[in-house]
C-alpha cells in the first residue's frame, strides 16, 4: 500500500528545471535561495544533481559537511528521513548533492518498475515531513537526468524554467513541458511558476522580444509567463563568486566595502583579487528576479484563498 502523502505543506516547493545545462538552474537557486533568507524567509535548498555545483555556490565543497549526495541519496531510494546541512547562511539549510545521487538514481528506475508513482513521489516524501518548518523550498535539478527531474516536479507546486534566448537553448523547453504534464496525475497542482531568460545581453531588446514571443506560445500562454526580469551575461562574476563561495549579493557587498581607485592609485591601498564591477549589476537582477518569485507566488495563493 503506497504510503499516504500529505501536500499541505508542499504549497512553496519551487524545482528549477530544464533539460539544458549551462542555463543558470545553479547560480538561480542558490541566489533567490540566498537573497530570501537574508531577508528573513526560512529556506531550504535541494540539490539533485549529481555534479553538486550548489556547494560551490555556496561554499561547502569538500568540507565536512559536503556528504556528496549520500544521505539524499539513501533517503531517496530506502525512505525514511534525512537531515539538510543547517545555517549554511543565517535562515539557509541545504541538502547536499553530489556524485552518490547516481545511485538514487539507479535505485528509483528500478523502483519505478514495480511502483511508478512511489519512485516518482520519492521527493515529494522526503519533504512532506519538514516542508512546514520553512517559508520556502528550491530544488536545483540535473539538467540530463529523467528520473530526478520527475521525482523534482512531482514534489513541487511550481516550476521556475530559465531559458537563453537563443534558438537551440529554447528547444529544450518542449522536454520541460513534456516532464511537467507527465507527472500531473500525482501531482495535480503543479503549475509553471515562469520562464526566466538568462545569460542576456543588457541591449539586445529585439532578441528579448522574439525569444519571449516564440516560449509564450510554446507555452500556449501570454507573455506573462516570461518574468520581466532578466540574468545578464557575466562570465567575470560567474567565475569571481565559485572562487570565493560567495553569493553575487555577498560579492557585490565585498568589492562595494574595497578600496577606492584612487586608494589604490596613490598607494594607500592594494586591489581586490578578483573583483569584477559586474557584480553589483548581476545583483540587481536576480534581486529583482527573486522579487517577481514572491510577487507571483504571493499574487497565486491571494487568487487561491478567493475562489
Amino acid at each position: 500500500m503506497p504510503q499516504a502523502l500529505d501536500r499541505t505543506a508542499l504549497e512553496r516547493v519551487i524545482a528549477v528545471i530544464n533539460g539544458k545545462g549551462g542555463v543558470l538552474k545553479t547560480t538561480l537557486t542558490a541566489n533567490i535561495g540566498g537573497m530570501l533568507a537574508n531577508n528573513g524567509y526560512r529556506v531550504l535548498l535541494v540539490d539533485l544533481d549529481p555534479q553538486g555545483n550548489l556547494a560551490e555556490d555556496l561554499g561547502y565543497t569538500d568540507d565536512d559537511r559536503d556528504d556528496t549526495g549520500r544521505a539524499l541519496a539513501q533517503a531517496l531510494m530506502f525512505g525514511g528521513g534525512a537531515a539538510p546541512i543547517k545555517e549554511v547562511r543565517p535562515n539557509l539549510d541545504v541538502f547536499a548533492g553530489g556524485p552518490a545521487l547516481d545511485q538514487a538514481t539507479a535505485g528509483l528506475s528500478a523502483k519505478a518498475n514495480k511502483d511508478p508513482d512511489g519512485a516518482k513521489l520519492a521527493v515529494a516524501h522526503l519533504l512532506a515531513p519538514i516542508a512546514g518548518d520553512y517559508d520556502m523550498i528550491l530544488i536545483d535539478c540535473p539538467p540530463g537526468d529523467e528520473t530526478l527531474q520527475t521525482a523534482a516536479v512531482a514534489a513541487a507546486r511550481w516550476a521556475l524554467v530559465p531559458v537563453k534566448s537563443d534558438k537551440s537553448s529554447r528547444k529544450g523547453l518542449g522536454a520541460v513541458a513534456a516532464r511537467l504534464d507527465a507527472v500531473l496525475g500525482v501531482n495535480p497542482t503543479l503549475d509553471l511558476l515562469g520562464v526566466v531568460l538568462v545569460d542576456v545581453g543588457t541591449s539586445a531588446h529585439v532578441v528579448q522580444r522574439e525569444a519571449r514571443e516564440h516560449i509564450a506560445e510554446l507555452f500556449n500562454a501570454d507573455h506573462k509567463v516570461v518574468f520581466t526580469a532578466t540574468v545578464r551575461h557575466s562570465e567575470a562574476t560567474a567565475q569571481a563568486t565559485r572562487e570565493r563561495g560567495l553569493l553575487v549579493h555577498e560579492l557585490d557587498a565585498q568589492v562595494r566595502k574595497g578600496p577606492k581607485w584612487f586608494e589604490i592609485l596613490r598607494g594607500d591601498a592594494q586591489a581586490q583579487a578578483f573583483a569584477p564591477r559586474t557584480a553589483s549589476s548581476v545583483a540587481d537582477d536576480l534581486q529583482a528576479i527573486t522579487q517577481e518569485v514572491v510577487a507571483r507566488i504571493t499574487a497565486a495563493e491571494k487568487q487561491e484563498a478567493l475562489a
